[in-house]
């Protein structure tokens, strides 16, 4: 399997997740250095990158950070991105002083019904070419 080396830190979402490829949306306009790329789970690379990190690869209920070779999942993975964006964004990093799994339980309330409160769709719309081109693929 050939998994590419990349300069940047890579955002791996659920692709057919509104709430996820909004998010994604969310960090491409906020991030106009065009410090992160970005990959669907249900990606090729994606799922190079899940494999290489042997995460669990049955249900993509989590946004996953890869960034200098290491991986960080969840609640760790948002406020890992919003520090990086800068701004007022960066003061979020706060929470990260709230234990894990105390952070983890509201992160997964939103995680397991994600689904019903946005719903789902069977693609990922990609807008723009901007967009497009912050994409691994």
């Amino acid at each position: 399997m050939n998994i590419p080396e990349v300069q940047h830190p890579v955002v791996l979402f659920d692709g057919v997740c509104n709430l996820c490829s909004g998010s994604a949306r969310f960090i491409i306009n906020r991030d106009p250095s065009g410090i992160f790329r970005f990959a669907p789970l249900q990606s090729e690379t994606g799922k190079m990158l899940v494999s290489k990190f042997d995460l669990p690869d049955d249900k993509p209920d989590s946004i996953i950070l890869v960034e200098n070779s290491e991986y960080y999942l969840k609640s760790t993975a948002v406020l890992r991105i919003l520090q990086r964006l800068g701004s007022l964004w960066q003061l979020l990093y706060i929470f990260i002083l709230v234990p894990t799994p105390v952070r983890d339980y509201f992160y997964d309330i939103v995680a397991r019904n994600r689904y019903k409160l946005y719903r789902s769709r069977a693609h990922s719309e990609i807008e723009s070419k901007d967009f497009k081109s912050r994409f691994l693929e």
